[in-house]
């Protein structure tokens, strides 16, 4: 079964930008790109850096401690499908704002 984190009060990013919040001991960084919102781990899969505060290029967010560019839309490494960052689907119910945890039995 699915799970959907509420986006906190103050959380949602304006168009172009990010916001941090913790659930569960886990850092999420929301992302706005054109009105669209993106929502990966924090913690990029080769040292562990935050991401939130990395370059932002359209839907690419470079990691600000060794220049690794991922895809917010798949949370994959450019260019490649060896390295992944967790990315979430992000819900609009009613105005707000909700990150979808997808279990491991109903993921494809």
């Amino acid at each position: 079964m699915n799970r959907r984190i509420p986006v906190p009060v103050g959380k949602h990013p304006p168009v172009g930008g990010r916001a941090l919040f913790e659930f569960d001991d886990t850092s999420l960084a929301l992302f706005n790109v054109e009105g669209d919102l993106y929502a990966i781990d924090d913690s990029c899969p080769h040292q562990g850096a935050s991401l939130c505060g990395g370059r932002l290029q359209g839907r690419v967010i470079q990691c600000c401690a060794h220049g690794l560019r991922f895809d917010l839309r798949s949370g994959y490494l450019l260019n490649s499908t060896a390295v992944k960052v967790a990315s979430y689907p992000v819900e609009i119910i009613d105005g707000q704002a909700f990150i979808v945890i997808v279990s491991e039995e109903s993921a494809p």
